[in-house]
């Protein structure tokens, strides 16, 4: 009889899959020094900007260019007070800026403390405050918003760039002229006591720190999408995430790519561990490039970027697998998407209509994974050669531990193929919640001296060590004395010709008090059309009659986090405020 404890993921890995692989005791931006020091002349970060007559321009920041950069940002923190194990927070998009600053927190013993810089002030500033930052960097485009909150927070400095400023000389003078203003990034000057990032890169330009920082150091406090709530500041050793970045350089290398041949499209987020783990840090690892997408949800430009840069490795997420495959210029073929070799897919499930119809229009292998915050950043993703199981996370990555433990006991282990909630040990695994030691204990077990993540996920496995995520336990519904999984429910309506994407959430039962109900968001493909009537009776051939939802609303858009998870919470919050 299989048992967790057996690991039968390991025989289902690809042949050139390791089992277990070692992990250097070094800090995380040690990878940056080294790749520097191999290769200084090869190209770290791409940013780009499509300019009237100029048409598209690009800058190729080299390793040795984004090493001293850091160094001297790193020796600038110093300067201002920033001492070892102090955080700094971060309110910028994917740019040269971002990766410059994220390795000088490092150099300098700080801890990272990234926010989505298109949150509302008020929860942008209550993720400042919580993570007690001294220091905020941030660009031009924010720094209003950012002035408006810092009363709020413990921050003393603001340190503040123009996204304009790695691009060539010529681009950044069309982008001053023609965009700057338009496009908000204008800022005549800086408050007394704050300053320019450029000033600060050009005062400490050559300097170094010399802080001893060891792989037991906090390095990130990596806040939870607030999917349930009040998010949560996951906290991250430097060995966590040095572990994880080889955990996934295991996985990717099996595409054969050579590392200096490897070219990611940056739309992830880098202010999420998604795209800080698996892309900026596992490039670096690396010796790639990375073409720097500062905002994903421009599909024109990021569809340009794939053909024009021939991007290889594409971290993405299934709305930006779904918005590609209806970009006009993808669908007549104009646009030329086969340079993507490997794609990895996470956040939320990924509809076997999407994973296929990407694939048939790219030829790049699409493989399903799965990741956490709390366990920076990926835990599972389907094998590149051997069996891809649609709809499954695929198998646990090397050093990896997973049980499904009974949803009622916590303790017991369910047996194969049965749902419990997830849980996972490893290298990778979070400190705990920064300032909330009860909910720290409620995810983070000892059991026969090992740490277990119990993640809230409801899963299981099958006997070849497949792992497949059923729903969140907090979003499961409770429907006539049935438990149900709106993500299954949303599976089925997915499959409708007319249903471009859908969120499914319990409501209160509007005529039953203490009871609840399943409504369905709906947005629809564009040109196409279908009826709530329509789709409750294509429900009935996939749904028990109790799981079909009678709610049904149309909209335009669905509420999304950074990384294209839907929020549910959103969804409720819509329905009781009647918008």
């Amino acid at each position: 009889m299989v048992t967790y404890a057996d690991k039968p993921w390991l025989k289902s890995y690809d042949d050139q899959m390791p089992k277990e692989v070692t992990f250097p005791d070094v800090p995380l931006h040690q990878f940056l020094k080294d790749t520097a020091k191999r290769s200084p002349q090869a190209t770290a970060l791409i940013t780009t900007a499509k300019l009237p007559i100029l048409g598209r321009m690009a800058n190729r920041t080299t390793y040795a260019e984004l090493d001293r950069a850091s160094d001297a940002m790193a020796a600038a923190f110093v300067d201002l007070g920033l001492q070892k194990g102090d955080k700094v927070a971060m309110v910028m998009p994917n740019c040269v800026q971002f990766a410059v600053t994220f390795f000088a927190i490092l150099k300098a013993g700080g801890v990272v403390a990234a926010t989505n810089p298109t949150y509302p002030p008020k929860r942008m500033g209550h993720q400042i405050d919580d993570s007690d930052a001294k220091i905020i960097v941030t660009l031009t485009l924010f720094y209003n918003t950012i002035k408006e909150i810092q009363g709020e927070t413990k921050a003393k400095t603001v340190i503040v760039a123009n996204i304009k400023e790695p691009l060539p000389g010529l681009a950044k003078l069309l982008f001053t002229i023609a965009r700057e203003k338009k496009d908000g990034h204008y800022l005549e000057n800086v408050k007394s006591g704050d300053y320019w990032f450029q000033d600060l890169l050009t005062k400490y330009d050559g300097k170094q720190v010399n802080v001893d920082v060891s792989p037991q150091d906090l390095a990130l406090f990596q806040y939870t999408g607030g999917t349930t709530g009040v998010s949560k500041a996951a906290m991250a050793r430097h060995s966590a995430l040095v572990a994880n970045m080889i955990q996934l350089k295991s996985l990717v290398d099996i595409i054969g790519t050579p590392d200096e041949d490897e070219i990611f499209l940056g739309a992830v987020p880098m202010f999420h561990v998604y795209g800080l783990v698996a892309m900026l840090c596992l490039s670096v690892y690396k010796g790639s490039q990375v073409v720097l997408i500062p905002n994903p949800r421009d599909i024109d430009e990021l569809v340009e970027n794939i053909v024009h840069f021939k991007a290889t490795l594409f971290p993405g997420v299934p709305a930006l697998y779904n918005a590609i495959n209806n970009h006009p210029k993808v669908l007549s073929g104009e646009a030329d998407l086969s340079s993507l070799q490997f794609c990895i897919s996470g956040s939320a499930p990924l509809p076997r209509a999407t994973k296929e119809e990407f694939e048939r229009l790219t030829g790049a292998a699409v493989r399903e994974a799965f990741g956490m915050s709390e366990a920076p950043t990926g835990t599972h993703c389907n094998p590149i050669h051997k069996e891809n199981r649609t709809g499954s996370i695929g198998l646990p990555l090397p050093n990896m531990e997973m049980r499904i433990v009974s949803l009622d006991d916590g303790e017991t282990d369910v047996p194969i193929g049965e749902i419990g909630e997830l849980v996972m040990s490893g290298p990778n695994i979070m400190v705990g919640y920064h300032g909330m030691p009860t909910e720290t204990a409620n995810v983070i077990r000892e059991k026969e001296g090992k740490r277990w993540l119990y993640t809230g996920d409801i899963a299981k496995m099958d006997e070849d060590g497949y792992f497949y995520i059923v729903d969140r336990k907090k979003d499961m519904a409770l429907i006539g004395g049935f438990n149900v999984y709106p993500a299954e429910v949303e599976d089925a309506i997915k499959s409708h010709s007319a249903v471009l994407e859908v969120g499914v959430a319990a409501i209160p039962h509007p005529e039953k008090e203490g009871q609840e109900a399943l409504k369905a968001w709906i947005v629809k493909k564009p040109g196409m059309d279908v009826t709530a009537e329509e789709i409750i009776k294509h429900c009935k051939d996939y749904l028990a009659p109790y799981s079909i939802p009678r709610r049904i609303a149309f909209i335009d858009e669905l509420p999304k986090s950074a990384v294209g998870k839907t929020l549910r919470r959103e969804l409720i919050r819509m329905e009781t405020e009647g918008s």
